[in-house]
């Protein structure tokens, strides 16, 4: 069990999956900044975001729903939650682009869904995805392997924040894409060791 004052937000796992050191400069140092890809999802979520419930039929939807654990330590809100006719509780997660080829969307999904489990004292068996270059739903099944993952994203990214260090910088493809580039550096800093590198072995440093 967690103290409420050690409680992580949902969004440091998707942080963590993307760049641990992402994560840091978000959760640790409180840094931030914005680019297309951030804006276009703050526009997408805009346009859920409403704190409203309502009836579809049967199914009672319910928007921007908070959401919490004390046995993970997180919290944060749901976007879309669906509560069923026959007692299902079907969470909805709204993200920009379209399917990525790891698990970051799955594993933030599933860990709504053990907050779900938790607050209302129920069973999650599957949620969705919805991607808005596709505008389509990718339904999920909160399985033993993707709990067992999610689990342990969650102890890393905990491990991470509770240790107050933000990881060196290292450049990747995925550097492009990230809204924290300009803070980072990741490249300049790479010229710089390799710069530090080259200078040491000319004086017999190495």
């Amino acid at each position: 069990m967690y103290l409420e004052s050690d409680y992580i937000m949902l969004s440091a796992l998707q942080h963590y999956q993307f760049c641990p050191r992402q994560c840091a400069l978000i959760h640790i140092e409180q840094q931030w900044a914005e680019n297309r890809f951030t804006a276009e999802g703050k526009v997408l979520h805009e346009c859920v975001d409403s704190n409203k419930s309502e009836w579809v039929g049967d199914v009672r939807v319910v928007r921007t729903l908070p959401i919490c654990s004390q046995c993970f330590g997180l919290s944060g809100q749901a976007d879309v939650v669906e509560f069923h006719a026959d007692g299902t509780v079907y969470p909805v997660e709204y993200k920009r682009g379209k399917p990525k080829k790891n698990h970051c969307d799955e594993v933030q999904l599933c860990a709504q869904a053990l907050c779900l489990e938790e607050m209302l004292n129920v069973q999650v068996d599957s949620g969705a995805l919805f991607y808005g270059q596709r505008k389509r739903r990718k339904e999920i099944q909160f399985d033993a392997a993707l709990r067992i993952l999610t689990q342990d994203i969650i102890s890393e990214t905990h491990q991470l924040i509770q240790s107050g260090k933000t990881p060196p910088e290292e450049y990747d493809k995925k550097c492009d894409t990230c809204s924290l580039l300009q803070i980072c550096m990741p490249k300049s800093c790479g010229a710089a060791r390799s710069v530090s590198r080259y200078m040491n072995r000319m004086l017999g440093g190495d």
